[in-house]
Parts: structure tokens; C-alpha cells; sequence
């Protein structure tokens, strides 16, 4: 394939294919193969909140505990950090630590949509030009201190908090709403924070 794009137009031809390998590393082919697709069986409550406050949802997040995925393995101190510019976008920095706090940092930057005005719990990340991932806040503390997150599908579960550490009661309590929601929780895995 690499081949047959550089011959016709080689800049041209070799970035399409750069880009083309970035999305597949980066998203372990979950584009490719049916990241948005479920079957019946494998359903989740996805409802988001009905409202949310974007500035006030701005800020860092640290990441609690995530489903497994490819694109974030092995990273620990995981933050997501959210802003409003002045024209009303929304910029999303994730970074954390290769393998230990030691590690070198890994820095993914995104942006995000609400598609649907109606529906601000719901939004949509791009970190590659088009595509875009469903970013569901299906639960918010009303004081903004944590967050359940999901996505289009089960296999994409955040638990996040405004702090490094979260009381284990309203961990607990998350855990909770994911499982009635239809998630196997037993696929979280909690993030090391500092």
C-alpha cells in the first residue's frame, strides 16, 4: 500500500500514509474495526447529565480508573486537562507517565464538539482531523469534583476526579451507577496517582 501511495505523489502520498498508520497505532484499530459498533448484547446506558457548565468543567481532571485500551497503556498519573477558549472551543490536553512517575511523559492533545446542543453532557473528541470519539459525562458531581465518563460503547469507562485520590465511598458509589448502567466493572483498573 505504502508503495502504490508514494509512487503517484510522493509528499502527498507519503503524509496520507503517516497519517493513515498514526490513527491504527494510536487507536489500536479500534477506527478501522467498529470502535462506535455494538452489538445488542453488549448495549450500556450512555445517558449523559442534562446539563453541564463547561467553564466550570474546565480544569484538570486526574484519571481514578479506566477500562484497559491501547492507547493509554501502561500510562500512570493520567490527567486530562479541559479549556474554554474565548470563542467557546474546547481543547483537551491528556498526559501521563510512561511505566512509573520516572517515566517519560506522553502528551495527546485533542479538541472537542458538542454536536448536539440540547444534549452538553455529550461531546465529541477529534484527536485525528475527522474522527472523532463520543465523550459521555453520564455523571457529575454538582460541585464539579468527580465525573463518570463513558463512550458509544462498553468497552470505554473513566472514573474521574478533581483530586489525586478519591474517597472510597464515592469510588464505590460510581462503581455502582457504571454496573447498573450495564458495564463490566470488573474490567476497571485504578490509576496510579501521586
Amino acid at each position: 500500500m505504502y508503495h502504490m501511495l508514494v509512487s503517484r505523489n510522493s509528499r502527498h502520498g507519503a503524509r496520507i500514509f503517516f497519517v493513515l498508520l498514526m490513527v491504527v497505532l494510536f487507536t489500536g484499530g479500534a477506527v478501522f474495526y467498529g470502535f462506535g459498533k455494538t452489538e445488542e448484547k453488549d448495549m450500556v446506558d450512555t445517558s449523559v447529565v442534562p446539563g453541564v457548565d463547561l467553564q466550570r468543567y474546565a480544569g484538570v481532571w486526574y484519571e481514578i480508573a479506566r477500562f484497559p485500551h491501547s492507547f493509554e497503556k501502561d500510562l500512570v498519573g493520567v490527567t486530562a486537562t479541559y479549556t474554554v477558549g474565548e470563542d467557546g472551543r474546547i481543547w483537551v490536553l491528556n498526559q501521563g507517565y510512561r511505566g512509573s512517575f520516572e517515566g517519560r511523559i506522553r502528551k495527546t492533545r485533542a479538541r472537542a464538539t458538542i454536536p448536539d446542543p440540547r444534549r452538553p453532557g455529550s461531546l465529541k473528541v477529534f484527536f485525528f482531523l475527522f474522527i472523532g470519539a463520543e465523550y459521555n459525562i453520564m455523571m457529575l458531581d454538582d460541585d464539579y469534583q468527580y465525573a463518570l465518563v463513558g463512550s458509544s460503547t462498553p468497552n470505554f469507562l473513566w472514573i474521574l476526579s478533581r483530586t489525586p485520590h478519591m474517597d472510597s465511598d464515592i469510588y464505590g458509589m460510581l462503581v455502582a451507577e457504571a454496573q447498573r448502567r450495564g458495564y463490566d466493572v470488573n474490567r476497571l483498573q485504578l490509576v496510579p496517582q501521586r
